[in-house]
């Protein structure tokens, strides 16, 4: 079924991209540098197939930290529960996402939760297989499965520049060897990690992942269940609790969804039961989420009372 342009969803885009000059795009990441900052899409998917756009939502965005739910929705179906946690808290942190610091002063020196970047470095190590190569087509496929689209890829443009500029990814994972939450080669975990942020998509198939992660583990237009449905539950909890950077208290408070954004400015937005979200809208805030994204879900929640709390 195709995705059917909006109006009503037109107006709120159109409202939430005033507030786009007032954020950056993440060039840090050279790759990541070239979008155009006031950009602006979303498609929503329900459940019975039908699907709402506004802006252009074929354009492709990489996952960036998005892939971090994804990744540990595989390998706590790769491993267990017991396994992962023993290895990755699950308590929010006020540090940025990118930080050392708790990592220092914690007993055991375990990340603090898998969606900061030295827990999610933790869960990749985690992804089964017998080479880099096999472990990245294990996540691929299980991530074409969730969209539906057999043609995603990898952009080995984003890959290449992330992998050259990880200097702060690969002194996390230096430090995880050292407290032996990880024993594989720091550059092959970096390749991997590096790969799995740099799967692209759009704002359609983001959507349909968000969808499956709304209900449960489902997928709607197969009826097949991708993933058991507590393992679905416990990455929407992370979504709220840590989705959204150390603005992720705030965005429970005000908006009251799972979702988690990238700082390619995707968010994926799962709303329980009801529908996936796909935003794309790379101009980010001081916490590396899509600024406009953040406010056109305000003004959705607002307006549709979608709020869990």
């Amino acid at each position: 079924m195709p995705c059917q342009s909006s109006d009503e969803l037109k107006k709120l885009v159109k409202e939430a991209r005033t507030v786009t000059k007032h954020g950056q795009v993440a060039d840090y990441i050279p790759a990541l540098g070239k979008v155009n900052a006031h950009d602006l899409s979303i498609a929503i998917n329900y459940p019975d197939g039908r699907c709402i756009s506004a802006g252009d939502i074929e354009r492709k965005i990489s996952l960036q930290s998005i892939s971090k739910v994804i990744s540990l929705a595989l390998v706590l179906m790769d491993r267990n529960k017991e396994y992962v946690f023993e290895r990755v808290g699950m308590e929010p942190t006020g540090d940025p996402f990118n930080s050392v610091a708790k990592l220092e002063s914690m007993t055991p020196s375990k990340p603090l939760n898998p969606m900061i970047n030295a827990g999610a470095l933790a869960v990749t190590h985690m992804i089964k297989g017998n080479s880099v190569d096999e472990r990245f087509q294990r996540l691929l496929t299980f991530i074409r499965e969730l969209a539906g689209n057999d043609t995603i890829q990898y952009n080995k443009e984003i890959a290449r520049s992330e992998f050259e500029t990880a200097h702060l990814n690969r002194a996390l994972c230096y430090f995880l060897k050292q407290h032996r939450i990880i024993d594989e080669d720091v550059e092959q975990l970096i390749d991997l990690y590096t790969k799995q942020c740099a799967i692209e998509m759009n704002c359609l198939d983001l959507s349909r992942i968000g969808v499956v992660f709304a209900l449960d583990g489902g997928d709607p237009q197969t009826g097949k269940q991708i993933m058991p449905a507590n393992i679905a539950r416990i990455c929407k909890t992370f979504m709220v609790t840590c989705g959204m950077y150390n603005a992720s208290g705030e965005f429970a408070i005000k908006i009251g969804i799972p979702a988690k954004s990238g700082v390619s400015g995707g968010i994926m937005g799962a709303v329980p039961g009801k529908f996936g979200i796909g935003i794309f809208g790379p101009a980010l805030d001081d916490k590396g989420n899509s600024i406009a994204g953040i406010k056109l879900l305000e003004l959705l929640s607002k307006n549709y009372q979608l709020s869990m709390f």
